[in-house]
């Protein structure tokens, strides 16, 4: 029988888990956070204006939460990081966008489950790219999705969590809803 957090959450345990939420330019960060806190998941926000706020929370400079997630644009395989100029964009690790080389170079991320909302962004190279920089598992869509079904995805599969299934249960659920969530992918370690 699958045990619900909410059970745990109305007993009066403040948590039943953590998320490091990036909020990269995306309107519906902020809205995910109310709901995943209604589901008793204590959410630690970080908006990343510059590419060295990704590497401070993600770097390894601190501990990661268990589950992290990437509300974010995409395109072919990399995440998309606010444009820069000048003295700031000088003081950056690197500009533009995140693909493969810079996630392996630049993130460690020890047993955490990332999950991103960008367009193209569950491309094979970028998820075994999180892989190999210690996530555990990876869930992302591999083509951009339609109108609001990021957001629905994201709030399902944390549902989903919360009702006591584990990640891969629940991203099963989550690509099962209808056709436009099969382009929806988990790798796992």
């Amino acid at each position: 029988m699958v045990m619900s957090h909410i059970e745990e959450i109305v007993g009066g345990k403040l948590a039943w888990t953590e998320v490091d939420l990036l909020d990269i330019d995306d309107t519906s960060a902020r809205p995910i956070r109310d709901a995943l806190e209604e589901f008793g998941i204590r959410v630690n926000y970080h908006p990343i204006g510059q590419p060295r706020h990704m590497t401070a929370v993600l770097g390894g400079a601190r501990p990661v939460a268990p589950y992290v997630l990437l509300c974010c644009h995409g395109e072919d395989g990399r995440i998309l990081l606010p444009e820069l100029g000048g003295e700031i964009a000088a003081e950056q690790p690197f500009n533009g966008s995140m693909g493969p080389k810079r996630v392996r170079k630049h993130l460690r991320l020890p047993g955490s489950a990332v999950i991103s909302t960008g367009c193209g962004t569950g491309k094979p190279a970028l998820a075994q790219a999180f892989l190999d920089a210690g996530a555990s598992a990876y869930f992302a869509p591999a083509e951009p999705p339609d109108g609001h079904s990021a957001f629905f995805a994201v709030l399902q599969l944390f549902y989903e969590l919360t009702a006591g299934r584990d990640l891969r249960q629940a991203a099963h659920r989550v690509r099962a809803y209808g056709d436009e969530f099969d382009i929806w992918e988990l790798r796992e370690r």
